[in-house]
């Protein structure tokens, strides 16, 4: 089964919340890991990866926290999903050809082709304020 792990479903619910609260100031991981009842050690870890790769920053100090570095509209779930998961391949032969002797004339790998396509379609054309935009999301 193809599945997103929990990297990719935690790490975009703590994207959420920092959306949810982009303009406020910074966000304590703690505070996005009680919301988001998730433990605070692995959201570390997955806010790493997201600050590794620039889409959050952190703060220190007092008031210090994280904060997305870019405008909700500017952050693609693609990116998020990419960072956190790596690729979104449903099979191994659509990234690396080599990988399966039948690849080149397999009849099953144009559908899988048009699932990741679709897949990526889906994430691509939809970013952070998309995802919010509408819904009523209490603030907490």
């Amino acid at each position: 089964m193809m599945k997103i792990s929990t990297k990719g479903e935690y790490g975009l619910r703590a994207m959420v919340d920092l959306t949810l609260r982009y303009g406020d100031g910074p966000v304590l991981l703690k505070d996005i890991a009680q919301r988001q009842n998730v433990s605070k050690k692995y959201l570390d870890h997955l806010v790493s990866d997201l600050r590794t790769a620039g889409l959050v920053r952190s703060i220190r100090g007092a008031k210090g926290g994280y904060l997305l570095s870019r405008p909700p509209k500017e952050i693609k779930l693609l990116e998020i999903i990419q960072i956190l998961e790596g690729s979104i391949s449903p099979c191994e032969c659509l990234d690396n050809l080599n990988i399966c002797q039948n690849a080149k004339s397999c009849v099953t790998r144009e559908i899988w082709k048009k699932v990741k396509n679709a897949i990526t379609g889906v994430l691509d054309s939809t970013n952070l304020e998309d995802l919010v935009k509408g819904k009523k999301y209490k603030k907490f």
